[in-house]
């Protein structure tokens, strides 16, 4: 027996047919990114790493070698005891490591021996990584993108995970970036995925939908938070249709204070992420800002926020960036509600509103 190394291109084209998908690398490395999927055998974890790479410089490569070597095939065999117990002759996995080298090669060529049918993937996360990239740019001008806009607060994203319940396919850029696309947008505890991560996740959608339907998706700028949306991506989203949503100001002001009432509950944590228009808005609004909000003013800040600036900037950004933003189709909900916003969705997906 032998093992197959299979390219990249082939390891995802064929992602969905494997039986699992073992993420050699150590379990920071994982963390990072990682195919969809992927679950982590750590042929050597990250001690582990430290102390071979630590006796490579300090003692002899001969000397580490036969270290990684004992500690690898611990890891191995304890990976096999725990996981593989019902695991049938027929069982394929795919296996990759940082570069397809030693660490893949070494659980692969166990995996082959007890008989099992494996693919190794050739140059690793690292060609993985490049294929994908490349598969993404490739994926993202093929599908028909129906573009959300609306001034911040309008129920954008609200729409769009209504739509995604009705069974349409829609693109959610902010969920993926675990991000609400705004100065005031990162949610309080939770940690943004690296920009590899990001990617994946977004090729990882893209490659599931139906080119032949219409992919939902919010007029995003060109970064979510710290995450850049790949190029590609963002110049196919700019050149949809577009329908604008149209909301009162107190309805997003409403709809805002339910969306962020974390912000409600932790006055502290508004007023620090405040902080950041500072050079925008100078000192003067931001302390008075912040003044109101420790005084229970918050949706005063809120209204204020939205009509002197997110208002202005998104105006400025979406008619300058987005091509069919001056012949949008407007839709009107009666207020921002979860209720108000089915009715919009229901004339999308019925056919009561003809898509462009």
């Amino acid at each position: 027996m032998s093992v197959n190394s299979v390219s990249p291109e082939h390891a995802l084209r064929s992602l969905d047919g494997y039986d699992r998908i073992i993420d050699a690398r150590s379990e920071s490395e994982f963390a990072l990114d990682r195919l969809p999927g992927a679950v982590n055998w750590p042929t050597l974890n990250d001690e582990q790493r430290h102390i071979v790479g630590t006796e490579y410089k300090q003692v002899s490569p001969f000397a580490a070698r036969k270290r990684g070597a004992a500690l690898s095939a611990r890891n191995i065999a304890d990976h096999i005891e725990r996981e593989l117990g019902d695991a049938g002759r027929d069982w394929r996995p795919l296996v990759y490591c940082w570069r397809g080298g030693k660490r893949s090669g070494s659980l692969a060529l166990v995996l082959d021996q007890i008989g099992f049918k494996v693919d190794l993937v050739e140059g690793g996360y690292q060609g993985l990584r490049r294929a994908l990239v490349t598969s993404l740019d490739e994926l993202a001008p093929t599908l028909r993108y129906q573009v959300l806009c609306g001034t911040t607060g309008s129920g954008k994203s609200r729409l769009l995970q209504v739509l995604q319940g009705a069974g349409e396919q829609v693109l959610d850029l902010e969920a993926i970036a675990e991000h609400r696309g705004s100065v005031l947008g990162l949610v309080p505890g939770v940690v943004q995925p690296s920009q590899k991560a990001f990617d994946t996740r977004v090729w990882d959608q893209l490659r599931r939908f139906d080119p032949g339907r219409p992919v939902w998706v919010e007029s995003e700028s060109k970064k979510v938070g710290a995450l850049r949306v790949p190029d590609a991506l963002i110049d196919a989203i700019r050149q949809s249709p577009c329908w604008r949503i149209d909301l009162s100001v107190d309805a997003r002001v409403a709809l805002l204070m339910a969306d962020y009432d974390f912000f409600v509950a932790d006055i502290e944590a508004f007023c620090e992420r405040l902080d950041a228009l500072r050079e925008l808005r100078g000192s003067d609004v931001i302390d008075r800002w912040q003044a109101a909000a420790r005084s229970g003013a918050v949706e005063d800040v809120v209204r204020e926020l939205l009509l002197l600036h997110y208002d202005p900037i998104y105006l400025r950004s979406i008619e300058r960036n987005f091509a069919g933003y001056r012949d949008a189709t407007v839709l009107q909900p009666r207020d921002g509600s979860w209720e108000a916003l089915r009715e919009v969705a229901k004339g999308l997906t019925t056919g009561n509103l003809a898509l462009p």
